[in-house]
């Protein structure tokens, strides 16, 4: 499972940052986006999201998903 999430998650990131301006152009212009991370900022907010998809489905391949955010498992009640 978690290869197949791998697999799957980092052609993803790939294509969001080969088609971000298409992405833009479908969603529009972000304005917080735009104030916060300057001219342009809403493709560095997609580029930016790829490339935390990519890294979290890396973690999650390699288990250090599970190491760093099981620590909040007591959060929901986890144990």
């Amino acid at each position: 499972m978690k290869l197949l999430i791998f697999l799957l998650g980092f052609p993803i990131a790939l294509l969001m940052m080969i088609y971000r301006e298409r992405i833009v152009n479908f969603t529009g212009k972000m304005t917080w986006a735009e104030q916060y991370l300057g001219s342009g900022g809403t493709y560095n907010l997609v580029i930016i999201v790829a490339v935390v998809v990519w890294l979290g489905c890396m973690m999650y391949a390699l288990g250090s998903f599970d190491q760093i955010f099981g620590l909040f498992a007591f959060l929901f009640g986890k144990s």
